[in-house]
Order: C-alpha cells, then sequence, then structure tokens
C-alpha cells in the first residue's frame, strides 16, 4: 500500500488556483480537490504536482491528499488543523514571511529552537497567515549533516572515504529533504498550508559554492564532484524549482515534459543538471510573481555566477538581463529576494570591496585565501554586478522606470543575524535581512560581525577600500535596526517589517519592528 514520503507541499498559488506538490512510495495516482494526476519518475522515486483550479480570490479551501483513492493527508490523530489553500486576495496588502539557513533536524541545545517550528504553533493558534514564506537560501545542509543522515550514508557507503559525511549523489539528497521537512510535524503541516516559494544557496550544495574561478577549478577536478553537483541541482529542482513556477510556466518546461514522458526521468534530469552547473546561462532559477500591487522578484546568486579566468559577475549576461527587466515601477512595492544580502553593513561592503582585486591577482594568494576564510563573496565582492543593479534599483526609486514604488526592499539571508539598513538621501530604499531560522552565529563570527555594525568604523573601512581602487557605490546606506543574533523569522508588509524569535517551542515573540514608509 502506497503512502506519503514527504509533502504535501503547498507551493505556487495565484488568485484562482494552487500547486500542491507530493513525493510518494509507489507509484499512484494523487488527487487534491477533484484534480488527479499520475506520479512520475525520478532515479525510483515518485513525484507529482496537482494543479488546483476554479477557486475564488481570497478564499480559504480545506484539502485533503488521496493516493489511489485512499485518503492520506490530513494524518489520523494530527493535533493540527485541516490543511488549507489560501488564495491571492489582489485587492488586499500582502504580507511575506522570510528567512534562511536552517540546520534540521538537530539539538536545540546546539542550535537553538527552530523558528519555522514555533511559527508553525502560532499559526495553529491562531496567528495571522502570511500570503506566501519565502524560503531564501540553505534549506538543506550537504556539507553539514547530522547523525540521522549519517546513519543513511553508511547504509549506503563507506562514510570515511570522499565525500565522506557530506552528501554525494542524489540518492542522499533526497533522504537529506526527508529528514528536514518531513521529520517535524509542526513544520510538515505548515508547508502543507502555507505557500512556499524558495531558492538555494552554498550549502543546498556547499560552502563557498562558485565564490571564485579558482575554487571551480579545484572542486570540478574532484572525482566525487560530478555526482554531487548533478544530484545537488536535480534534486533542487524536483524538491524546490518546479513549485515557484506557476502552471502556465510548467507546462511550458521541455524538461518537465521529458521527464514525464520518459519511464524514469532521471538520465534526463541528469544531463540537464550537469549542463546546467558547466553552462549556468542555459538554466534560469531566478523567478518573479506579483502579490496584487507587490512585485516580488528571487534572483538566483549562486549558480547563476559568471567565473571565468578573464571575467566575474554574480550573474552571466543573459541572467543579468532577465533580472534588470524585473527591475521596473508601476507597483506600490518591489520586493527582491537574493539569498545573499544586497546592502550589507558599510563595513563589511566595502571589505569585500577591496578583497576583489586583491583576491585576483593570484589563485592561490593571500586575498584568494581570505576570500574563502571569511566568506568574502557577497554583491559586494562582484564590484560591476553590485553597481549595476544598484543604478538600476536607482533608477525604479527615482521614477526613470515607471511610476516610483513607494517602497523597494531587498530580502535577504546567509550571514546568520538579522538588521535592517536604509538608502541615505531619503530614498525608499531597504536591506532586511533575517538569518537564521536555525542556526546561529556564535564565538569569534558573531563579535567580527557585531563590531562590523558600529556605524562609525564605515569611514575608515570606505577609505580603506579606496587603497585598492574602490568607488563610492551609487548611493550610499547606513544600518538602522539590529543588528540581532536570534533565531527568526521576518515578515513584510507594504508598511512594515517584523521579525520574531521563538520564545518556546511552540511560541514565538516580537523581536523587532519597523516602518517601511516615513508616512
Amino acid at each position: 500500500m502506497t503512502g506519503l514520503v514527504l509533502g504535501p507541499l503547498l507551493r505556487w498559488v495565484g488568485e484562482r488556483g494552487a500547486t500542491v506538490w507530493v513525493e510518494t512510495a509507489e507509484p499512484c495516482e494523487v488527487t487534491v480537490l477533484g484534480r488527479t494526476e499520475r506520479t512520475f519518475a525520478v532515479h525510483g522515486h515518485h513525484y507529482a504536482l496537482i494543479d488546483v483550479e476554479g477557486l475564488e480570490p481570497g478564499s480559504t479551501t480545506p484539502y485533503e491528499v488521496h493516493l489511489d483513492g485512499r485518503r492520506v493527508w490530513p494524518e489520523a490523530g494530527s493535533e493540527f488543523p485541516t490543511s488549507v489553500i489560501r488564495t491571492v486576495d489582489p485587492e488586499r496588502a500582502p504580507s511575506v514571511a522570510f528567512g534562511s539557513c536552517r540546520i534540521a533536524p538537530a539539538a536545540t541545545a546546539t542550535h537553538g529552537v527552530d523558528a519555522l517550528s514555533a511559527y508553525a504553533h502560532a499559526l495553529k493558534d491562531g496567528a495571522e497567515p502570511p500570503t506566501v514564506l519565502l524560503m531564501i537560501g540553505d534549506q538543506v545542509y550537504a556539507d553539514g549533516t547530522g547523525e540521522r543522515m549519517q546513519a543513511f550514508i553508511r547504509g549506503r557507503r563507506d562514510i570515511t572515504e570522499e565525500p565522506g559525511a557530506e552528501i554525494a549523489d542524489f540518492e542522499e539528497y533526497t533522504e537529506l529533504y526527508r529528514l528536514a521537512w518531513a521529520t517535524d510535524p509542526a513544520v510538515r503541516w505548515l508547508f502543507s498550508t502555507v505557500s512556499v516559494r524558495s531558492v538555494f544557496d552554498d550549502h543546498d550544495v556547499r560552502d563557498d559554492w562558485n565564490t571564485s574561478y579558482a575554487w571551480r577549478k579545484e572542486i570540478t577536478a574532484l572525482p566525487w564532484w560530478r555526482d554531487r553537483i548533478v544530484g545537488g541541482l536535480g534534486a533542487y529542482w524536483l524538491y524546490q524549482h518546479l513549485g515557484n513556477l506557476s502552471p502556465d510556466e510548467r507546462r511550458a518546461d521541455v524538461l518537465l515534459a521529458e521527464v514525464r514522458a520518459a519511464g524514469d526521468g532521471g538520465a534526463a534530469l541528469d544531463t540537464f543538471a550537469e549542463r546546467a552547473d558547466r553552462e549556468p546561462e542555459t538554466a534560469r532559477w531566478s523567478f518573479r510573481f506579483d502579490l496584487g500591487r507587490t512585485r516580488v522578484v528571487v534572483v538566483d546568486s549562486r549558480a547563476a555566477r559568471l567565473l571565468t579566468a578573464e571575467r566575474r559577475a554574480m550573474l552571466d549576461d543573459a541572467e543579468h538581463a532577465w533580472f534588470d527587466a524585473q527591475l521596473t515601477g508601476d507597483v506600490d512595492q518591489l520586493l527582491i529576494a537574493s539569498s545573499l544580502p544586497f546592502l550589507l553593513p558599510p563595513v563589511i561592503h566595502y571589505a569585500e570591496a577591496w578583497n576583489e582585486p586583491v583576491a585576483a591577482r593570484g589563485e592561490r594568494g593571500f586575498g584568494e585565501k581570505l576570500r574563502r576564510f571569511a566568506d568574502l563573496e557577497h554583491w559586494a565582492a562582484f564590484r560591476l554586478s553590485f553597481d549595476a543593479v544598484a543604478r538600476a534599483v536607482l533608477e525604479v526609486a527615482q521614477g526613470a522606470r515607471g511610476n516610483a514604488p513607494r517602497s523597494i526592499a531587498f530580502l535577504g539571508g546567509d550571514i546568520h543575524y538579522s538588521y535592517l539598513a536604509r538608502a541615505k538621501g531619503g530614498l525608499p530604499i531597504f536591506q532586511i535581512v533575517c538569518s537564521p531560522f536555525r542556526n546561529p552565529l556564535t564565538g569569534v563570527m558573531k563579535w567580527a560581525n557585531q563590531l562590523a555594525s558600529v556605524r562609525l568604523l564605515n569611514g575608515p573601512a570606505r577609505l580603506f577600500a579606496r587603497t585598492t581602487g574602490v568607488r563610492r557605490p551609487p548611493f550610499t546606506w547606513h544600518l538602522t535596526d539590529g543588528p540581532w543574533f536570534n533565531n527568526a523569522i521576518a515578515t513584510v508588509t507594504p508598511n512594515t517589517v517584523t521579525w520574531q524569535t521563538p520564545n518556546s517551542p511552540t511560541s514565538l515573540r516580537v523581536l523587532h519592528s519597523a516602518a517601511l514608509r516615513d508616512d
């Protein structure tokens, strides 16, 4: 008798429809609200995406999941309410919950209370649900596995041989996702009842993923790397990327059609993933969606990097052109999500900008070693890319690309603390960072980042960066709130941003709230 391995996950949700994603133990027919889809296979695993249509805008519809006519969700005896689909109401101001960096499963003593789990309990107890939950990186840690994942690895191969306790291939990725998303009933329910969109960061593949051309040369020479990157990108396509797309976008997806038509689509997906890593311009992981008068642009700042001996950029040319085209006005609010914060604390921004030309002097030199040791690989370390995006956003704010939004906010994670920054000169440009869900920064790195947030050091840092020819950016900014080093989840509306942190395993408290408009 077949059953659910993972899911249901409520993914894309529009005004009149939604997509439910499941992984099942055997081939079967999956039914949600009268809509039935046959599973498709990848490397012996079975998946389905069920597109529910004909719903009303702003409606709330309970749903069940049936496999071959047998109800498997909700689970009997669950403490959580029946899962629902809440469609987008274009007349209502949306709320976007977001965050990044979640080690799971993990011990509370070492990693703190899981903000996602506490958030699920808060929703169960009557808190207002968000329009969408945006997960912007490090949903899984392929290079930092726990005891349960390592036990699974030992059942397949010799864990003392490379890549050791790290994830080796697609099969191990499937178990990694299952452990992260299905072992906590609260999080599993949360993902079934709140629309989730996501994008990867480095730990979804490996620490420092695509930090530099030198890093790529070294990693691709390792005999185990091909299976790791192919498995990682293939799993990401299945477990995260497909659900970001609307039904129309998925119907136009040539790879999905090929995978569905095959008896097992594993070979087709492997071919795609290997090429996507080797030639990043052949795949687009970035996406955009509108929530009424709020536009959300999610940009891939990992796999899309251009890293050659001659050029380096955060985005390859095709990706940059797509991203630039999304940066327009004629909306009330523009949210730009990148796993990496665009506007870092100025001290760190100038340190990374200083390091870029130093690292370029030699693949084995001090600058490259410092880049990897201190993770100096954010937008500031790709200065031409940073300046191009900053100029485009400045044009949006000044009304040169349509009517200016009331607010423009970058959403970021990755750095394991949270803060709010604002552009100077009255510009309505913000950086909102929320990280981690569950993986707090400690020790020397916490102390260093606290020090780097001291505003008095901004000027000396800018002068230091000038020693390597770093120019002033198109606009300047400063931290106005934070930093905070708590496990947390943030919620953004057109008017405010609020960070919440676990008060207990089953409750949250407000960490901080700030306005995004002067009025």
